[in-house]
């Protein structure tokens, strides 16, 4: 062979090795990107749907679908009135456990849909607001699971209570509670 088709056959290779290395690098990027985004949820993905590249297309279909959202703050208004309404079913609870946290699923339900969430079915929901709120939709999980043990007449007064608690997590996140107003809502 000619020392031309050496340094052709070379340069092919290189190329080759090039291309390789710059896909590598963007999934590396890719990757590290999407798990910097969803937290907790991103290693959850990964366990439902099996591998890795499947996970990440999910989870990238989830940011394209909300995207087209309308998500909107709260006006202060609906803040404070949704407030309110939080410690009413925060105060339920002594008497109405139970009911305290059927409220606290209704009351998260609604403030997603006033936020522009759409509220349909609830593994959606929880999908959506993984892009937004990664770091509380395994709260929102638990305590949707608690609230359905709840109504079938399954659940503790110790569940119900931590079921309170990770709602309180969402909601206050929905809410867009900053220092000051975190307070109130704990109220």
């Amino acid at each position: 062979m000619s020392p031309l088709v050496w340094v052709l056959a070379a340069v092919a290779i290189a190329l080759v090795a090039a291309g390789v290395a710059a896909w590598m690098y963007r999934e590396k990027r890719r990757t590290e990107a999407l798990a910097d985004r969803f937290g907790p949820e991103y290693g959850r993905a990964i366990g439902e749907y099996g591998d890795r590249s499947r996970a990440e297309a999910e989870l990238e279909a989830r940011v394209q679908r909300v995207e087209a959202f309308d998500i909107r703050p709260l006006s202060p208004e609906q803040q404070s009135r949704f407030a309110q309404e939080w410690r009413s079913a925060q105060a339920r609870f002594v008497d109405d456990p139970s009911g305290a946290v059927a409220d606290a699923d209704a009351l998260v339900q609604r403030v997603m849909a006033e936020r522009g969430y759409p509220v349909e079915d609830f593994e959606r929901r929880a999908a959506d607001l993984s892009v937004d709120h990664p770091h509380v939709v395994d709260n929102y999980r638990a305590a949707h699971d608690i609230a359905r043990q709840s109504r079938a007449g399954e659940a503790s007064t110790e569940q119900l209570r931590k079921a309170m608690v990770y709602y309180r997590s969402l909601f206050e996140e929905l809410l867009e509670a900053r220092a000051g107003q975190t307070a109130e809502v704990r109220r």
